[in-house]
């Protein structure tokens, strides 16, 4: 199998590649309700990706924390003291690299390694050498290391803020690999991202990661390809609109993520309103770029890729 962190490093980026621009088109004579779709999916799908940056930045620190529970050298433990695609060693240039605002408690809960409960303090405020101010608690119940099938980590918060959003719910991570195939399910519930003006986000999410291309070359990243299925759904408070929402990838046609390239190359994810599917978003026939279309009431536009 790839090396481990390598893979984890990878599976960080997967999914922050749906954020989207809406919309890079001129509207043609749109009824109300057409621009009311428009508007729908609009704010769902940013409310999508800025719950996956966020839990994928909890899902990075998790991974992080040493190689004892799961690669060492992720998240803000790994952010110091490499360069981007530099391997992350950890107690060379990953573990060393913590910073001087963040304390890390590991507490054994029995006699044996595992379960065993880490809690990152990030006290009043610590910024990250990636720029973002981090605050409270991130807390994490291992059952084993996470590189290892039928392990899970489970992480709850208190208190934590990440650039002044409020983060609450759960998070976590089982490994399902098998033999020769890495799978991941990454499961959010009861999420909450509220900010100091009111507004809120609130998301579900269920997503299953695996490698779908590249596992007979383990030191070669390069030919590296993952699928991403699932579903998610939320709800939007903006100023006085209120929007509920759902997304899901279509059968057979999960997201497909090359390691050679930034942006999903190829699948759809359909986001509905009341039951009733608004939007489909199109990533493509696998060519590597930043366009995508989306569909709205039967109508096709053409949007980019962040």
């Amino acid at each position: 199998m790839k090396n481990m962190t390598n893979m984890f490093r990878f599976l960080s980026v997967i999914l922050l590649s749906s954020t989207i621009a809406l919309f890079s088109c001129q509207k043609e004579n749109s009824k109300a309700t057409q621009e009311e779709n428009e508007q729908f999916a609009q704010v769902a799908s940013e409310s999508d990706a800025e719950s996956e940056a966020i839990f994928d930045d909890v899902f990075d620190n998790v991974m992080g924390v040493n190689t004892e529970v799961g690669v060492g050298g992720t998240g803000v433990f790994g952010q110091a003291n490499h360069n981007p695609g530099e391997e992350i060693i950890s107690g060379a240039n990953g573990i060393d690299s913590t910073p001087a605002c963040l304390t890390v408690t590991i507490t054994r809960l029995s006699q044996t390694a595992f379960p065993v409960k880490i809690v990152m303090d990030f006290g009043s405020g610590c910024v990250g050498r990636d720029g973002r101010t981090r605050k409270g608690k991130i807390i994490t119940v291992y059952t084993g290391r996470l590189v290892n099938s039928g392990s899970v980590a489970e992480t709850t918060f208190d208190g934590y803020y990440i650039n002044n959003i409020h983060v609450e719910g759960t998070h976590r991570v089982e490994n399902k690999s098998t033999s020769n195939l890495w799978i991941f399910q990454v499961k959010v519930t009861n999420a909450k991202l509220s900010k100091e003006n009111g507004n809120y986000s609130e998301w579900n999410s269920t997503k299953t990661i695996a490698q779908i291309e590249g596992n007979a070359t383990p030191f070669n990243v390069f030919d590296d390809v993952f699928s991403v299925s699932g579903e998610a759904n939320g709800a939007v408070k903006r100023d006085n609109a209120y929007y509920q929402w759902g997304a899901r990838t279509l059968a057979d046609n999960a997201l497909i993520k090359k390691f050679i390239c930034r942006w999903i190359v190829k699948g759809k994810i359909a986001f509905r309103r009341s039951n009733a599917e608004v939007a489909v978003l199109d990533y493509g026939n696998g060519n590597c770029d930043n366009k995508a279309t989306i569909s709205i009431g039967g109508v096709v536009y053409e949007i980019s890729l962040d």
